[in-house]
């Protein structure tokens, strides 16, 4: 975003006066100006009505008293982008398109679309074929439907991708406190990264969610993300859309195992955004973020008065790596003491029904397990009554306030949670949040809440001590070809990369070269209908003499035809057969259109598509982060010493790796894929057994 831009979208965010352009929908969002409470200047602007909302009309934006800082402009398309050009020549500052009918429509909306890009100049435009922005703490709102929410002076900005949705959390039961609610549409002007790079400033600001449908430039998005970090400033993303993988990528394993929804998974553990995967963990983690401190640790206590209630966060918690640390046996005696007999002192604990609601004996017991447990965040459950059923409801809050007595005591971070997400009233909600309490609807919710926010601390922490380098536009994906085995595994050897002894053969000539190679040997078959040989046929592993790869030769011949009759032919690689490694990896890295290069880690030979025990990375890299991602796999055991078994040097397997990672990298090179599985590890060096390259058809001049 310009400056000129950027002080633009300020205007439109706290603008002085609003022109509403357009007809019934305009007069909607004159309405709901009005109820937010904007209490500038209104400007309908409609040729064919005297007034709309009570108010009159200006004929065109010629008419206007100045340039307005913002406008909703509603009109058909092409009409749009006409009054889009006058609004930029006479100084408007930003403008809501609620206007559909661009690139979402086809090829004429496109060049529509291509047109309103052209012309709108520095102005802040959202949209087109958007809902708007709806800024709570200013009390400023153009949007077209009736909304709610509410800001208590901080909370979350929320930007999404469907209009849909963000109308759908202003109406959310959640009592979410919100900043700002931008419904991004089409972005053909501001994308959600200038949204995110300027709220992230905003001290008010405690946390953003991202809806993303998809992103038109991830290297942009990432320096945003980074920017938020560098402020304190989690984001909170629910990412929409199912995977799909391009053609050119179904030969490889990795390209199967590394789609969309992994890399952007990669994208987000890269700059230490949470990723969620619906819609109320989305608010639930929001809200949990913006209403207490973060919690350093994953160390709980948690607090019901049902056992069944300690069952379920003890389960739950279990799964997602958040620890209920036991107290001591002293801590113990004097719970043992301060609770009825029927009580069982753990945590969870289950504080029992003689004490509830009293918190003459309840505030004791949540202040000795608080201070005993040296928790990072401490949790209460509570599941209040139905409106009408509700005489019970004071025992509740004593209960609640006690904890939060308790808490705040200690400087926890505190959140009550409702068992089931719709026991909790609103009064008690923004009760809570008053307090500086979280009100958490949902068991899983809070917890998955606790231990995201969690992370956040610590992965904030690691990516700021240990940047590494800014991820670069994709550029032009030219056309590529396979190549050769043999050529392939030149490239790697090239690169650095241990590869066998090989030697690339006709049929009749096969066993005189084996025997030059040594014994045993490996025999495979090339073509370019054979990327993957096992299930060809195309690989005999461990031929021991001149007769044996004669053998292996013809059932080769034989299994290949019956295969594919057109796969066949006479293009052989003879290789020196490799020892036994101590594990089989599979190393994929590919340039994705959107992503540019990735690089894909996981178990290899024939496992890589049955435990699907892979990290993704995106490019650039360092050893440390690979490092990282080696050891997140299953396959680590076995190369770390499982059951007494050797160790491998993973400092210089890393390295290897990132020397292959650069190597890609360099456009000099004309990489597109490369896949090499199995890469057998040693407990000194690895060697790339089988590999798949994927390269410019021609390199340019």
């Amino acid at each position: 975003m310009t400056p000129q831009k950027r002080r633009h979208f300020e205007r439109l965010l706290n603008p002085r006066h609003i022109a509403f352009i357009g007809g019934a929908d305009a007069i909607i969002a004159i309405g709901e100006a009005r109820r937010r409470g904007f209490e500038g200047n209104y400007w309908p602007v409609n040729p064919r009505r005297d007034q709309m909302g009570g108010l009159a009309c200006f004929d065109s934006v010629d008419d206007l008293p100045e340039a307005p800082d913002a406008v909703f402009l509603a009109i058909p398309a092409a009409a749009a982008v006409d009054t889009l050009e006058k609004l930029e020549k006479m100084g408007a500052g930003g403008v809501v398109c609620y206007t559909a009918g661009f690139k979402e429509s086809g090829p004429d909306g496109d060049a529509l679309e291509q047109r309103l890009k052209d012309i709108v100049g520095d102005m802040a435009l959202i949209g087109p074929n958007c809902y708007g922005v709806i800024n709570y703490l200013d009390n400023v709102a153009l949007w077209p439907f009736a909304h709610g929410g509410k800001s208590p002076g901080y909370g979350a900005a929320i930007i999404t991708q469907s209009g849909m949705f963000s109308s759908d959390i202003t109406m959310s039961q959640r009592s979410l406190p919100l900043t700002h609610l931008i419904s991004a549409g089409n972005q053909a002007v501001l994308e959600l990264a200038d949204f995110v790079d300027v709220l992230c400033e905003n001290p008010a600001v405690r946390a953003i969610g991202v809806h993303i449908e998809g992103l038109g430039d991830v290297a942009k998005f990432e320096q945003a993300a980074l920017k938020c970090l560098r402020n304190d400033t989690p984001i909170v993303a629910l990412k929409t859309g199912s995977s799909q993988i391009g053609s050119q990528l179904t030969v490889s394993h990795t390209g199967s195992l590394s789609g969309t929804k992994e890399l952007y998974n990669a994208l987000f553990e890269r700059c230490g955004v949470i990723s969620v995967t619906n819609p109320s963990q989305m608010l639930e983690t929001l809200k949990y973020l913006c209403v207490v401190r973060r919690p350093k640790g994953h160390r709980v206590v948690g607090f019901t008065c049902s056992g069944g209630g300690a069952t379920m966060l003890a389960d739950h918690a279990e799964t997602i790596g958040l620890q209920f640390p036991s107290f001591t046996q002293d801590v113990t005696a004097r719970l043992t003491k301060a609770l009825p007999t029927i009580a069982t002192v753990s945590n969870p604990l289950d504080y029992t029904t003689p004490i509830w609601g009293q918190p003459a004996y309840t505030e004791p017991v949540f202040r000795a397990a608080i201070d005993a447990s040296s928790a990072d965040a401490a949790l209460l459950v509570q599941d209040y009554p139905y409106t009408g059923l509700d005489e019970s409801q004071i025992y509740y809050r004593n209960d609640a306030a006690a904890f939060s007595k308790a808490a705040k005591a200690a400087k926890v971070p505190a959140a009550v949670c409702a068992t089931l997400p719709e026991n909790m009233d609103i009064e008690t909600r923004e009760l809570l949040i008053e307090h500086g309490v979280a009100p958490m609807q949902g068991i899983h919710e809070a917890l998955n809440a606790v231990a995201q926010a969690a992370a956040w601390h610590k992965k904030r922490a690691e990516i700021l001590a240990s940047p590494v380098a800014a991820m670069q536009p994709a550029g032009d994906i030219r056309p590529s070809q396979l190549v050769s085995e043999a050529a392939g595994k030149a490239i790697l050897k090239s690169s650095g990369i241990k590869v066998p002894n090989g030697v690339q053969t006709q049929g009749s000539t096969a066993g005189t070269v084996a025997c030059d190679i040594g014994f045993p040997v490996a025999l495979k078959m090339m073509g370019p209908k054979l990327a993957h040989k096992t299930e060809a046929g195309a690989v005999a592993l461990a031929l021991g003499s001149p007769s044996e790869v004669i053998t292996a030769l013809a059932i080769m011949q034989k299994a290949v035809g019956e295969y594919d009759l057109s796969a066949l032919t006479d293009d052989f690689l003879i290789e020196a057969h490799a020892p036994q490694p101590l594990a089989e990896m599979v190393i994929g890295l590919r340039r994705d259109p959107q992503f540019g290069w990735s690089l894909t880690l996981g178990s290899g030979g024939i496992y890589v598509e049955l435990l699907k025990d892979t990290k993704t990375l995106l490019l650039p890299t360092d050893e440390s982060q690979i490092a990282k991602a080696i050891r997140d796999l299953k396959l680590f055991a076995f190369i770390d010493g499982f059951r007494n078994r050797p160790k491998t040097d993973l400092a210089a397997l890393s390295a290897q790796i990132l020397t292959l990672c650069r190597f890609v990298q360099n456009t000099q090179n004309h990489m597109q894929e490369i896949e090499i599985n199995p890469l057998f590890i040693y407990e000194t060096h690895s060697l790339a057994v089988d590999a798949l390259v994927r390269r410019d058809v021609v390199p340019p001049a």
